[in-house]
């Protein structure tokens, strides 16, 4: 037997072998996002920054270069929690393990706090803070429409607020998330509805209270833009009093809470009331007062017609004084009546738009549709059950059976079942199959 073959050796060098490591690295990790905390800050005179990245447990050596380190809005420091995006890689003169930084952002508050101090900036430089821009609020509202979640507690509060204040007013709600990647988009589409209907008087944008970040989607610059654009004045009321977003700065008041922002935009119904109770005591009691003052004159003036001497002076002062004194007293007793008709009529107006009578309308209204829909049902029976009538009757006139049964019959040849409609085509001993109105039977070719 013949001795093996020794097996040969694969051997690298340190250059090569840290090149190909690289390689491995660049092209397994192309672009990652690494979050941790600065050490080891150094900035050479090239620009360039080197630091590491670490965490609890572990650290990674980073390198960002000048074209990119110029982009970066913020001076990092030694202790600085950060986010960099970048590509893995390898420093091959000294085989140290590294990330090449692309890009690097501040983490966690820090960074959403100089996002809004720069947008805030931004928009108040443009002039969109600018009290001159401000609306006043109506100072009875017809209809409020609200902005806010349809399951959070901003909205419980708001409702009793304005049903305990003033429940004359309607409430239109336009649902949408505050919270989370969906909600700046439907507070967009919830602005653009209420923009497009215009059927509110006053707009309140609303939520409850939360942290920095739960409140983040009311400091979105769109957001803020769309509140300004609005055609009707807006109303905050957005976390508590000492939060204060992008959107209560653009708004036309803001309101500490969302309680606070129903208060303010409604006035109280109970004190409207009561200074129309009062309005109509002053009124009476005026109307009192000039009617005995017009009687007292009346009757010094039938005095002073008691002393003239000539009898006829006397019965036409008297007969003058009779008239004045029934115009007098039918014109108090018409302005008597129309104050109370008047206050009789607010009573009225106020009943009516109570919810006890919307929710009674709205029950009338759903019977009646009901009873439409029921109507337009039966009708539209009858006219499928007309229309599949004719379609039968049609289809039976065209039928084939039709066609057999006024003497006519279908000729097939048996062996294949080919309709005969030519006799030429037939030969000696072919078996035909003829169909009839009623039943079939079979014959044979006796002659072509």
């Amino acid at each position: 037997m013949g001795t093996p073959m020794p097996q040969e050796r694969s051997v690298y060098t340190v250059s090569r072998l840290n090149r190909e490591v690289r390689l491995l690295l660049e092209q397994g990790l192309p672009g990652i996002w690494v979050e941790g905390e600065i050490s080891n800050l150094a900035r050479p005179s090239s620009g360039h920054w080197y630091f590491s990245l670490k965490d609890r447990d572990a650290q990674i050596r980073c390198a960002m270069f000048r074209q990119k380190s110029s982009s970066v809005k913020f001076a990092p420091k030694d202790g600085m929690s950060v986010v960099a995006r970048g590509r893995v890689s390898l420093y091959e003169p000294r085989g140290d393990f590294q990330l090449i930084v692309e890009s690097l952002e501040e983490a966690g508050l820090g960074a959403l706090q100089r996002e809004f101090e720069r947008l805030r900036d931004k928009l108040k430089a443009e002039g969109l803070f600018n009290e001159g821009h401000k609306r006043p609020l109506p100072a009875v509202p017809k209809r409020i429409g609200v902005v806010t979640s349809p399951t959070g507690a901003a909205l419980r509060d708001i409702l009793h607020v304005l049903g305990r204040r003033f429940p004359a007013a309607a409430v239109l709600i336009y649902p949408t998330p505050v919270q989370g990647a969906a909600a700046v988009p439907g507070i967009l589409a919830a602005l653009d509805l209420a923009a497009r209907r215009v059927d509110c008087d006053v707009l309140i944008v609303a939520r409850g209270g939360g942290s920095l970040e739960d409140l983040w989607a009311f400091n979105d610059e769109r957001v803020a833009r769309a509140i300004r654009a609005m055609p009707m004045p807006v109303v905050t009321g957005i976390g508590h009093e000492i939060d204060f977003t992008i959107a209560d700065f653009v708004a036309d008041l803001r309101a500490p809470t969302p309680s606070a922002a129903a208060q303010l935009t409604v006035p109280d119904g109970r004190a409207w009331l009561q200074s129309l109770v009062r309005i109509e005591q002053r009124l009476l009691v005026g109307a009192d007062r000039v009617l005995r003052e017009a009687v007292a004159a009346l009757k010094r003036l039938g005095q002073r017609m008691r002393l003239a001497s000539p009898a006829v002076r006397v019965a036409q002062a008297a007969q003058r004084m009779d008239e004045l004194e029934q115009r007098l007293a039918l014109a108090v007793r018409a302005s008597l009546l129309a104050q109370r008709h008047r206050s009789v009529e607010l009573a009225h107006r106020l009943h009516a738009v109570s919810p006890s009578a919307r929710l009674q309308a709205g029950a009338l209204k759903s019977a009646a549709l009901a009873a439409r829909l029921e109507f337009a049902m039966r009708g539209e029976l009858a006219r499928g059950v007309h229309r599949l009538d004719l379609a039968s009757r049609t289809l039976d006139a065209v039928s084939p059976l039709a066609t057999l049964k006024r003497g006519f019959a279908v000729v097939t040849r048996a062996a294949d079942g080919v309709l005969v409609t030519d006799a030429a085509t037939l030969a000696q001993g072919d078996t035909l199959v003829t169909r009839l109105a009623a039943g079939q039977f079979r014959s044979r070719v006796v002659e072509d």
